[in-house]
């Protein structure tokens, strides 16, 4: 029990260090759908090296007609990364429930925008970028949706997530001059947009 809160204990002072620290990286040219293509594999990757039984389809949507942005590509992939991780959370635990016929999906997306909001004028040529990560998960329950992006807070049980992963994302979005919103829908899944300025 020692080691265990121990190690959880070093993990959250790890997770407090990498949110207070300003990222000494560079914002450089990216290729958006490159970077986010990369950490969807990663991810993937990784999860079935922790879980050989771990299966979902991925899908990928793509706007080929993006131009590169600046941004710092670690900080964006880490933001990315942590999405993605949370959508195959999502939809493992939706799967343990045994229901008839369920095909967990994830999928990654990325469109231009005119705005923020993606509402008015014409889509395609605009100053924004979306990202969009969907899952068809276990979906966060209307109550707590509001407290997602507080440090800290964590749906996951009790040494499996130290509430740090999306609140850490917010920051790093907003530090890009973009935002970071959430629409879900508790037993059906997930959909996280990423909006970054051109």
């Amino acid at each position: 029990k020692i080691n265990h809160h121990g190690k959880r204990a070093a993990d959250i002072v790890k997770g407090m260090l990498e949110h207070s620290r300003n990222s000494s990286g560079e914002k450089v040219p990216t290729n958006i759908n490159a970077l986010a293509d990369e950490y969807l594999k990663l991810a993937y990757q990784s999860q079935k090296a922790k879980d050989q039984s771990f299966n979902t389809t991925l899908e990928t949507h793509f706007d080929p007609s993006l131009p590169k942005i600046e941004v710092i590509p670690q900080d964006i992939g880490r933001v990315i990364l942590n999405l993605i991780n949370n959508a195959f959370y999502a939809v493992n635990e939706r799967s343990k429930n045994g229901e008839n016929g369920y095909q967990p999906t994830v999928s990654v997306s990325s469109e231009r925008l005119d705005s923020p909001s993606g509402v008015g004028g014409e889509r395609g040529n605009g100053d924004f970028i979306l990202i969009t990560i969907k899952d068809n998960g276990i979906g966060i329950p209307d109550h707590i949706k509001d407290k997602i992006f507080q440090p800290f807070f964590t749906t996951k049980p009790t040494g499996q997530g130290i509430g740090l992963g999306l609140s850490l994302a917010y920051d790093i979005v907003e530090a890009h001059g973009g935002e970071l919103k959430v629409e879900t829908k508790e037993g059906e899944g997930s959909e996280f947009m990423i909006v970054l300025p051109v």
